[in-house]
């Protein structure tokens, strides 16, 4: 596995690391609705619903790395599209945009610039369409338990965003470089 890592370049590599850590975050979510709220715990499972996409990403990224680096944010869109739905606006999941929107931005070769622009179009317009269709969550949950959830997913997605920096950090402008070398 260390063999086929290698072969990844640096974008993509960091891609596959966001999308192995979302993966297995993932489970913790309907724990967290047990163990905070107690309520609605049947309904959160649906949070796992994407799980096996994010978990498709590494191993797409063998075979395009393009794709997986496009697919990561655009998966995460419509993830918290979902989640969004099944939450309802006031549990503050649309936040995760952000999340999306900063791995477009971050995940693209610089020659890649349009294949970025339409990645990061695509996901406003996800977000979009969260927050001007929809209505009340699939579960109702209460106006504390709403509270609840719009303080753990400020702080997951806020988690998620200095994760998403830390680990990009320096790395297009070495991606760029090794390209340019190559």
């Amino acid at each position: 596995m260390r063999a086929q890592r290698a072969l990844l370049d640096p974008l993509t590599q960091a891609t596959v690391t966001i999308a192995w850590v979302i993966c297995l975050n993932k489970p913790f979510y309907p724990v967290y609705v047990w163990y905070l709220v107690g309520d609605g715990v049947v309904a959160s499972l649906g949070s796992l619903l994407a799980a096996p996409v994010f978990l498709a990403i590494p191993f797409i990224a063998r075979h395009s790395p393009v794709i997986a680096r496009i697919s990561l944010p655009i998966v995460g869109a419509f993830d918290t599209l979902f989640e969004t739905r099944l939450f309802g606006k006031s549990s503050g999941t649309e936040l995760f945009f952000g999340a999306c929107i900063m791995l477009a931005a971050v995940s693209f070769h610089s020659q890649e610039k349009w294949i970025q622009r339409s990645v990061a179009a695509l996901v406003f317009a996800v977000f979009l369409l969260s927050r001007h269709t929809g209505g009340p969550p699939l579960h109702g949950w209460s106006d504390a338990d709403l509270a609840i959830f719009l303080d753990l997913n400020v702080f997951a997605a806020a988690c998620l965003m200095a994760f998403i920096a830390i680990r990009y950090a320096g790395v297009a402008k070495s991606a760029d470089t090794t390209r340019r070398t190559n």
